[in-house]
């Protein structure tokens, strides 16, 4: 069974107080905190981080840190998502993942998916004008954006707006202060895969063979996120638009933030998530199926995975905490997450 570790990952199982987003028995669970709520110092934060009691998804009764946010970046505007016209530019639209790569969504592209993906069922525009049929409703939103999508929005661009959510939406994630970690890497499309450092949901790949299944795409803005009904603005790639200067991380001090970079998320199983590249531009080494590893003078962290790879995260490490929906006030992640 020790073969299905993530590799590097025996010593951080002989000193989990260390990996944690703030190191539990280093400091106080009062300075962890004031710790992620500087981490958090620009995202659009409701409430806390608070301390919680939590289950985690396998069975740890221990101790989270609780963090409620507006799905809302603060630094930027999200968008633009889905050209209007196969005259379009690529400031008019935003990416795709097309073989492992990111591609701009600009009106050539539109007018040439028959083409890239080798079915001529592809018609998202109208031939005589060059008009690209668009979602441009909440109600089309909802039509389109679910996993079977209705019909009547088959060849569609689908974009979802931010002011299609309620002003009050929320988010509130619950992430345990020590990870636990698992035999296994647990999947990330339960949870997502964490929180950026804006307050945004860094998710789980997003079904693009579902959405391709439909003639339909759906495209992301150039940092990587979109909007769907139930959780608005999330990411989906980890693009330069997220750029840390800090990092949660005990022992982290100035040189090694300049070697790694900065922090730029916080998993659901409590372990730091740092930029696809480190500071000077090169790929991080010895990375395991989770996209962790000990390196660079701190103890297991994750990278976040190649902007067109569709996976932020590989797997998770450790037990994972709870992203909670209206109505929930306690974390017990060995429950199934509700149906949106």
């Amino acid at each position: 069974m020790l073969n299905d570790l993530p590799k590097n990952f025996l010593s951080p199982l002989l000193a989990v107080a260390l990996i944690a987003a703030g190191p539990a028995l280093a400091h106080s669970p009062e300075e962890d905190l004031a710790a992620i709520a500087g981490f958090f110092a620009a995202a659009d934060v409701v409430k806390g981080p608070d301390l919680v009691d939590c289950t985690l998804s396998g069975g740890t009764e221990t101790t989270c840190f609780s963090i409620t946010f507006r799905p809302n970046p603060l630094t930027y505007t999200p968008g633009p998502w889905c050209p209007t016209n196969i005259s379009d530019g690529a400031d008019k639209g935003g990416i795709w993942f097309l073989d492992g790569k990111t591609v701009d969504v600009d009106g050539a592209f539109i007018a040439n998916l028959a083409q890239t993906y080798g079915d001529t069922e592809w018609q998202l525009f109208d031939p005589d004008t060059g008009a690209i049929r668009f979602t441009g409703t909440l109600e089309a939103c909802q039509a389109a954006a679910r996993p079977d999508v209705d019909p009547a929005y088959q060849n569609y661009c689908v974009q979802c707006l931010p002011e299609y959510m309620p002003e009050d939406a929320t988010i509130t994630y619950v992430i345990p202060l020590e990870p636990a970690p698992v035999w296994r890497g647990t999947a990330t499309n339960q949870t997502g895969s964490g929180i950026a450092l804006n307050g945004v949901r860094l998710d789980g790949p997003a079904p693009v063979d579902a959405i391709l299944g439909a003639h339909t795409i759906a495209p992301f803005d150039d940092c990587g996120g979109h909007v769907n009904p139930h959780v608005g603005y999330h990411y989906h790639a980890v693009t330069t638009c997220l750029s840390g200067t800090q990092t949660t991380v005990d022992g982290a001090d100035a040189a090694t933030v300049a070697t790694i970079g900065g922090q730029i998320g916080i998993a659901m199983d409590g372990y730091a998530i740092f930029a696809n590249r480190l500071a000077d531009g090169q790929p991080p080494e010895g990375l395991d199926r989770c996209y962790g590893h000990e390196a660079e003078g701190l103890p297991y962290h994750y990278h976040a995975g190649e902007a067109g790879s569709n996976q932020i995260l590989g797997c998770l490490a450790a037990e994972t905490g709870c992203t909670l929906v209206e109505g929930q006030t306690v974390c017990d992640a060995t429950s199934p997450p509700p149906r949106p």
